[in-house]
């Protein structure tokens, strides 16, 4: 999977067995908000995350953080 190290400002392929989905949640006035993403980290240490929309974060193999 393809995101976009700020460090390094370039693009940087990070394979789906080291990436993890996250759901983040959060309360509006209008009910809850939901954002689906994926994390990783990359070789020098920094913390990635890209945001997907839902069908393509349930298409994903990758493992479900838990937390």
């Amino acid at each position: 999977m393809k995101f976009y190290n700020v460090k390094k400002r370039k693009a940087v392929t990070i394979a789906d067995g080291d990436c993890r989905k996250v759901v983040y949640k959060r309360k509006t006035s209008k009910g809850v908000q939901e954002r689906f993403a994926v994390r990783a980290q990359d070789d020098d240490g920094t913390n990635l995350t890209k945001f997907l929309n839902k069908a393509a974060f349930d298409k994903l193999a990758c493992a479900v953080a838990k937390g």
